[in-house]
């Protein structure tokens, strides 16, 4: 069984940075892409970043280029999310994602098999 566990996230002000981590245990960690995705109040999860299983290549959503960073350690299993300039707006729970066989870079929330159990980030203004 996989598993995955969020940490990191705390109260910032506007303008701060944060990195957030997810720790995995339980699958082949240095054979998986992994995503991040996060789900503010009263809004669906939404696919924020995704990194390959080798750190070559990564992909962000529009609201997180330039500002967010996605990388990962497989001596640690562990993958990370550089949040910096935050707004108001990134106020959210950030949730790993482990996809689905045979998905790749998991970037719709139906395409993932296992979550974690969330760390919010709270951004005042």
């Amino acid at each position: 069984q996989v598993q995955l566990v969020e940490s990191g996230g705390r109260p910032v002000q506007a303008g701060d940075s944060l990195s957030i981590s997810c720790a995995v245990s339980g699958g082949t960690f240095k054979n998986t892409d992994i995503s991040w995705f996060r789900q503010a109040p009263g809004l669906e999860r939404t696919f924020v970043a995704a990194v390959t299983r080798d750190n070559s290549e990564s992909r962000y959503a529009d609201f997180a280029k330039g500002r967010f960073t996605i990388s990962r350690d497989n001596s640690k299993n562990t993958v990370y999310l550089q949040l910096n300039n935050l707004k108001f707006e990134d106020t959210a729970v950030y949730y790993c994602a482990w996809p689905r066989l045979g998905v790749g870079m998991a970037t719709l929330a139906a395409n993932v098999a296992y979550w974690g159990q969330g760390t919010q980030v709270t951004v005042s203004s």
